[in-house]
């Protein structure tokens, strides 16, 4: 979980700290897709040296079968940077909180945002002057910053 609080050397080590997070994320999604792409390309080894040698596989399978597999390395590598992004848009908003008033949809929490964490799962959380906490979501309604100190 990446905290990002009011203050500001606070701020960009949690910045700092996710965008690791993400990258090394990135890297083991790719290392992943990579192996499972190795493992692909040594089992259609494998059916090419053990195939019938009087009735062989059309090369255009095998072509159709590359082709496919390198669609899907493509499409896991692009959902990886997806969520990287989106992780960077949750902290970039969830520091964005920080001094405002933040209020409930159903108004019965309301209060300054002192501080902000994102999870794991995407879900960024405000600790707020009152001691409670809000999930920062699109029934949130988040003021002005607070006159108040």
């Amino acid at each position: 979980m990446t905290t990002v609080s009011s203050t500001t050397p606070s701020t960009a080590s949690a910045t700092s700290t996710s965008t690791s997070t993400s990258v090394t994320t990135t890297a083991s999604t790719a290392a992943a897709a990579t192996i499972n792409f190795n493992s692909f390309l040594q089992l259609m080894i494998a059916e090419m040296k053990n195939q019938d040698p009087t009735n062989p596989t059309d090369p255009s399978q095998y072509l159709a079968q590359i082709s496919q597999m390198s669609s899907v390395q493509q499409g896991i590598l692009t959902n990886t940077k997806l969520d990287s992004m989106l992780t960077q848009s949750s902290l970039t908003q969830a520091e964005s909180a920080i001094g405002k008033v933040a209020t409930s949809s159903d108004g019965t929490i309301t209060g300054t945002v002192t501080s902000a964490a994102l999870a794991t799962d995407g879900t960024v959380t405000a600790t707020l002057s009152t001691g409670k906490t809000l999930t920062l979501d699109n029934t949130v309604t988040i003021g002005t910053k607070s006159t108040s100190s």
